[in-house]
């Protein structure tokens, strides 16, 4: 994810070598992202909601890697759906803690919940603002993770999680190929 020049490094900086699990990534206008990548991604909602509803059954959150820096935590996430174990979606997300409360900043860390549905379960006023949409060809450990065969060509998003009015999250979404779709 982009950061601003002299601040932040970028998402995938955080966790590398990126290049261990995205060949690729183009980005991509959201209305030239196919179907049913574009129900999945271009929207203004939790991914876990939107992921759950796709897939019929609730997620649970896989922590692969964090970085914890007392008011900035990290991680790299896979979601599985819970009873098959079935990767539906890979994520990068850094959190700015000094915009989250005391007991949301605990349940992150616990690392036992989808961040979105602790967001939700705490009823934080929140805004997905999407900043773009991409195009992935997952590298060798993505295509492990999705259980694929060889690299296919998937989709992704880049956006902000505004909690309160305050920019607090921001995430790197990378969908599991979908069978036929594209």
């Amino acid at each position: 994810m982009p950061a601003a020049p002299g601040s932040e490094p970028d998402l995938l900086s955080l966790f590398p070598p990126a290049a261990s699990y995205i060949r690729s990534a183009l980005l991509v206008p959201g209305s030239q992202v196919p179907e049913p990548y574009r129900s999945l991604l271009v929207h203004e909602h939790h991914m876990t909601v939107t992921v759950e509803a796709h897939h019929g059954g609730p997620v649970d959150v896989v922590v692969l890697d964090r970085r914890d820096q007392g008011d900035q935590y990290s991680r790299m996430i896979l979601l599985a759906l819970r009873g098959t174990g079935k990767i539906v979606q890979f994520g990068l997300v850094r959190i700015h803690f000094a915009f989250c409360s005391a007991a949301v900043c605990a349940e992150i860390r616990a690392e036992k919940k989808p961040l979105g549905r602790i967001l939700i379960e705490h009823d934080i006023l929140r805004r997905i603002q999407p900043i773009g949409f991409l195009q992935v060809l997952p590298a060798s450990d993505m295509v492990q993770w999705f259980g694929l065969q060889a690299p296919e060509t998937t989709y992704g998003r880049l956006a902000v999680i505004f909690c309160d009015g305050q920019p607090a999250i921001e995430v790197l979404e990378i969908v599991a190929p979908e069978r036929g779709a594209g």
